[in-house]
């Protein structure tokens, strides 16, 4: 009798099991496929890696065991970075793979071209690599977290930065011509006011093009004593490489995107980069100040078994793995209800998470009005072989 009573109630469990998976799109009771879009091809593809290295997280993951009880089915597809091709991988992601959710999709063009068919669709789309301040809006973008600092809080810090280290000179930027470069821009023009004008002068640029170098040039002859480099990995490193053959003496900072040793500083060289600045969320795995720090320790461990044979110099690898690190922090609070509202409610209830690969005293902190994972960074200069942290944690309302 007491083992018919057992059979009966194991078999009402997987009755309601089955029931709240069957509710869950790309969830059943021992999987849940998550989708992800990348450049991993195209002008921005060094980026791309980031999804590399979640992918490889995720079979650390896997081969783990799980996370109650689901092996994770992480699909991820190339977009090239363009925004057509974004939207088709969505389509398929969403209508033939059946994910329950998009997360960490790469770039501000792929994620706006497919940002309202996500959304009419009801796919949350958690931790966006963009920093585009657009979509901080939660009224706008209710199923969506971001997983950069705003591209408008880093502009502040960079434009504080300039008005009290070089206060009486002209800065220039170079910037992408799309959301990505234009909020670094905009981020100038609310810190500088009035002297906006007088003080900036600014060049854009298209993916598309090969090279930014007639655009360095047109800046270097505005007498600009700062450059800032608004875009991507490929053409920070054709901006600082034209700026030293030209001799241009200017302070040098470059925005997060493009703060990789390996993806933008090894191709533009490493002896011309000394003195170039960026703002970060994570620690460099090349820094001789971390070589003891445990996290850094268990990324390396991670590369040798998952990723043998990368540059770790290339710290899209890194943010890769702490994006993967968030993610199973995420299913972790889910906990057995990975329906797509609660993923959107624990993605929003993020409280004092430090993550072992971040700086020290950043923290993670999101709400029902806060979707941006990250709103403080550090300075670090690069000093020819690593780069140098100055300064305290900052955020947009640190002067």
């Amino acid at each position: 009798m007491f083992r018919a009573f057992a059979t009966g109630c194991a078999l009402i469990f997987a009755l309601a099991t089955s029931a709240i998976a069957g509710d869950a799109p790309g969830v059943t009771a021992t999987e849940v496929k998550i989708g992800g879009i990348f450049p991993f091809s195209g002008p921005a593809s060094s980026i791309g890696l980031v999804g590399r290295a979640i992918l490889a997280y995720v079979r650390s993951i896997n081969d783990r065991g799980g996370i109650n009880g689901r092996k994770i089915n992480y699909i991820a597809y190339d977009d090239a970075y363009s925004p057509p091709k974004s939207v088709e991988q969505a389509r398929k992601l969403v209508e033939s793979d059946e994910v329950a959710f998009m997360f960490s999709q790469l770039g501000t063009p792929g994620n706006a071209a497919t940002a309202k068919y996500l959304k009419a669709r009801g796919v949350p789309t958690i931790a966006i690599v963009s920093g585009s301040s657009k979509f901080t809006d939660v009224a706008n973008f209710p199923l969506t977290t971001t997983s950069l600092v705003s591209y408008d809080t880093e502009g502040k810090i960079y434009a504080k930065f300039l008005t009290r280290t070089l206060p009486d000179a002209k800065y220039a930027i170079l910037y992408q011509n799309d959301d990505l470069g234009k909020d670094y821009v905009n981020a100038f023009k609310e810190v500088l006011k009035s002297d906006f004008d007088k003080k900036v002068a600014t060049a854009s640029y298209e993916v598309t093009e090969p090279t930014v170098e007639s655009e360095v040039v047109n800046l270097k002859a505005t007498g600009a004593a700062a450059l800032l480099l608004a875009g991507t990995p490929k053409f920070a490193a054709q901006a600082i490489r034209k700026a030293h053959e030209l001799k241009w003496n200017a302070q040098i900072i470059l925005n997060y995107p493009s703060s990789s040793v390996g993806a933008t500083l090894k191709p533009a060289g490493l002896d011309v980069s000394t003195g170039v600045v960026v703002g970060t969320i994570t620690k460099d795995a090349t820094d001789p100040q971390w070589q003891q720090d445990e996290g850094m320790g268990s990324f390396k461990a991670f590369v040798d078994k998952y990723m043998p044979g990368i540059d770790i110099a290339d710290n899209n690898y890194l943010y890769g793995y702490t994006q993967g690190m968030l993610l199973e922090q995420l299913i972790r609070q889910c906990g057995d209800d990975l329906s797509r509202e609660n993923v959107v409610r624990q993605a929003r209830n993020f409280h004092d998470v430090v993550l072992p690969t971040v700086q020290p005293g950043i923290r993670i902190n999101t709400s029902a009005k806060v979707n941006t994972n990250y709103t403080q960074m550090r300075l670090q200069r690069w000093t020819g072989t690593h780069w140098e942290l100055f300064g305290e944690v900052l955020d947009a309302a640190s002067e």
